[in-house]
């Protein structure tokens, strides 16, 4: 979701210093814990709650597959089955014809 690598997680650090100053971090990065504490737990009732209205015909419903890439990768791309390949005998009688040195090869006038 966040591509964070290390450098871009020290420079966020030093901004928050800079910002909040060193005696109020530890007190803005609590209030954020919580706060993101209380919205897990917020969605994490939202979802019992769907789960639980819909009823027993839903039992093996899941949330992450409304997520649109989840979507289209279990209902479209899952039911692809590549196209068998039949080989033309032609093809391969041509395609296996070795050439003498110094022989042209055939003009195909339908082909140009």
């Amino acid at each position: 979701m966040f591509d964070l690598s290390l450098t871009k997680l020290m420079v966020l650090a030093i901004l928050a210093i800079v910002i909040f100053g060193p005696d109020q971090l530890p007190r803005v990065a609590a209030q954020a814990g919580r706060t993101l504490r209380d919205l897990r737990r917020i969605a994490e009732g939202a979802r019992r709650d769907l789960t639980e209205g819909l009823g027993p015909e839903f039992q093996d419903f899941d949330i992450a597959d409304l997520h649109p890439r989840n979507f289209v990768r279990k209902h479209l791309l899952d039911d692809l089955e590549p196209d068998p390949v039949v080989p033309d005998p032609d093809l391969q009688t041509q395609a296996t014809t070795v050439l003498a040195p110094g022989e042209t090869p055939p003009y195909d006038s339908e082909a140009t």
